[in-house]
């Protein structure tokens, strides 16, 4: 944001607007980051306070039997029915669980608090766009919260059954007695990643705005995209060939879709400098 920059909603109103100098923006910046940590911390807390529910019924259940994918995969054929292996989640540490509980219960708090966090980040951005940007960009917001919800949601509901069932079933002669804390890990590992990846289609959208990137770009390295969205699912999932395509395809998918939007924000800007 440039340091120069006038409050756009002032000269909407009709008042003169007001520059602000760098401690302004630090300030503002410090009072925005302040608001989103009290909103984390709030759900945090919620979390907490909600104790082994928590657990039981959403960090555990994929690795129940009675998840849902499992009873869906099952209900299609019995060729695609798996089953996650009877594993026992066990402690090294007397201070483990309760550490875990207070990872877990930021981890929600900023899954569940990411829509207010993007929020206070646009309201803290929007005053340095123009009013023609402003516009560009309504309802990024809900897009962009939207997007990260569906690819946590993904990874919770796609990948993590897999790959509990590929790595807990790998056997090399040892039992699998995983650790609670490694256990919220790999689940964190599956799905907020993902949450993050699935904001191509908007980074595209602003990259495109400025110029940086363009369809012809996008369709030229199309191949080379390919290969970097293989090496970044496997990179996300556990090294088997099926959880690597669940994360793989849909990445594709975006990509592609990106490129569709790349083309829409070339052409309102070409019509845009015909006017």
């Amino acid at each position: 944001m440039a340091l120069d920059q006038v409050d756009v909603d002032q000269l909407d109103s009709g008042t003169e607007g007001k520059e602000m100098s760098f401690l302004d923006h630090l300030e503002e910046l410090r009072w925005h980051l302040i608001r989103s940590v009290i909103a984390i911390l709030v759900i945090a807390i919620a979390v907490l306070a909600a104790g082994k529910p928590v657990f039981e019924y959403v960090i555990l259940a994929p690795k129940h039997p009675e998840f849902w994918t499992y009873r869906f995969l099952c209900g299609l054929s019995d060729a695609l029915c798996m089953r996650p292996p009877d594993m026992e989640l066990i402690t090294r540490e007397l201070g483990e669980q309760f550490m875990v509980h207070l990872k877990v219960s930021f981890l929600l708090g900023l899954v569940v608090g990411f829509p207010y966090i993007f929020y206070e980040i646009w309201r803290f951005v929007k005053p340095g766009l123009l009013p023609e940007e402003q516009k560009a960009a309504r309802g990024v917001v809900g897009v962009c919260s939207f997007l990260f919800l569906s690819g946590v949601l993904f990874g919770y509901y796609i990948i993590s059954p897999f790959a509990i069932t590929f790595l807990g079933n790998y056997d090399m002669g040892a039992t699998n007695s995983p650790t609670l804390s490694s256990f919220v890990g790999y689940m964190s590992m599956f799905t907020l990643p993902t949450g993050l990846v699935f904001q191509l289609p908007v980074a595209v959208f602003f990259l495109a705005k400025i110029g940086l990137i363009s369809e012809e770009f996008m369709r030229t390295y199309r191949r080379h995209a390919f290969i970097i969205i293989l090496v970044l699912s496997a990179f996300i999932t556990p090294p088997d060939v099926i959880t690597q395509m669940l994360i793989g395809f849909p990445l594709y998918f975006l990509y592609e879709a990106s490129i569709i939007i790349a083309r829409r924000v070339e052409a309102k800007r070409e019509a845009a400098l015909k006017s």
